[in-house]
């Protein structure tokens, strides 16, 4: 038998999650096999075994996990069908292959959150344009893609009916808008031995056009109430999954108090990276644990932090430059995290910066202006 060291790590997606996953797996000697559909990934030099190859692919997925022991993923949308054909066949796949597939599709996830007491927007399942319209009097709401969007994609907001060419063709959504004092997220841990752990929330600030996430700020300015409440129900989503492996929880927080889940991601997820220096355990070696059934690590803060997301630069694409890193670097407690990405486009993630300070009023201050000091731009 296989010790827990000996175990080769497969991971399905090479990009910047992966790559700071293998940044903790070398602390432990732990080989990880990627595979990921661009031969220039940021993991392409750093894992121990580097594949080409479609994650949507049956025949693919399970050639690539067939040499591994434990397979995990990095992004969600990879062919669930071969990962549950490796788990019938004895691999350890975390998180499992059946809530990948229900996460992939947010009108199932929505689903389950409603039959599992789960608080959450009020929703209407619809399937096509014609079906959104016909229910403009649950208007102001969310208009989101049942499958494929991410980072943003495949979200419209319809305030009214004059936005409602803007519905999707598609099987979708239509969340009640959320009239919200803050986003918050709460990531969870679990292992095969049922050791669970919950991180201290964070409060996100969203980019006003992309709808990524520009910063994040730990802890949450929120209330002890809040925060247990917040703690409660993420422990309560990956025990209703009886999931294993690592779980970011996207949540509101209404002006009246209350909690709502919005979304929820099995992997590392951007609303952790800050981990990685103001906690005492990172989600990334904790995702490592998690899914190789080591004993979880503290995940308390050690101080206050801010995390300010690097964004390719509008207007520039092409071969990717750092403006102003040097001169960042000069501040005490900033730490910079570029991810190997070669070319920038607008808005492309290209890095991030964790701020370290002993207030969260100071870290919004220095935040704005490590925000206005890098930029990522083009070359040409």
């Amino acid at each position: 038998m296989k010790t827990a060291q000996s175990k080769t790590l497969g991971v399905l997606g090479g990009g910047q999650l992966g790559r700071m996953l293998i940044q903790s797996a070398i602390n432990y000697n732990q080989d990880i096999h990627i595979l990921d559909p661009d031969p220039n990934a940021p993991c392409k030099d750093l894992a121990q075994k580097f594949t080409v190859g479609s994650l949507k692919d049956f025949d693919t997925v399970y050639a690539f996990g067939k040499d591994c022991d434990v397979i995990t993923v990095e992004i969600e949308s990879v062919n669930t069908d071969a990962l549950a054909k490796l788990e019938s066949e004895g691999k350890q796949v975390y998180p499992q292959p059946h809530i990948l597939k229900l996460i992939q599709d947010k009108r199932e996830q929505k689903q389950f959150y409603q039959q599992n007491e789960i608080p959450t927007a009020d929703f209407i399942l619809t399937d096509t344009k014609e079906s959104v319209i016909a229910n403009q009097d649950f208007l102001p709401a969310v208009n989101k893609l049942g499958r494929e969007g991410y980072d943003g994609r495949g979200v419209q907001i319809l305030r009214s009916v004059e936005d409602m060419d803007s519905a999707f063709e598609a099987p979708s959504l239509l969340e009640k808008l959320i009239d919200f004092d803050k986003e918050i997220a709460v990531t969870v841990a679990r292992n095969q031995a049922g050791e669970l752990i919950a991180y201290p929330a964070v409060e996100c600030a969203f980019h006003p056009t992309a709808n990524l996430v520009e910063f994040l700020f730990a802890p949450a300015e929120i209330s002890p109430e809040v925060e247990a409440k917040a703690q409660e129900i993420a422990k309560e989503v990956i025990l209703k999954l009886d999931m294993v492996g690592i779980l970011a929880v996207e949540m509101f927080v209404t002006k009246e108090g209350e909690v709502l889940v919005n979304e929820i991601a099995p992997r590392p997820h951007n609303s952790g990276h800050h981990t990685i220096e103001a906690n005492i355990t990172s989600q990334f070696e904790q995702h490592l644990r998690s899914v190789m059934n080591w004993p979880l690590g503290n995940p308390d803060l050690r101080c206050p932090a801010a995390m300010i997301n690097l964004l390719g630069e509008d207007g520039y694409t092409g071969e990717a430059y750092v403006e102003g890193q040097e001169e960042a670097m000069q501040e005490k407690g900033v730490f910079i995290h570029l991810y190997g990405k070669k070319l920038t486009k607008p808005f492309r993630k290209m890095g991030h910066v964790t701020l370290l300070d002993e207030s969260v009023d100071q870290l919004k201050t220095r935040a704005n202006r490590i925000k206005d000091l890098i930029k990522i731009k083009s070359k040409s």
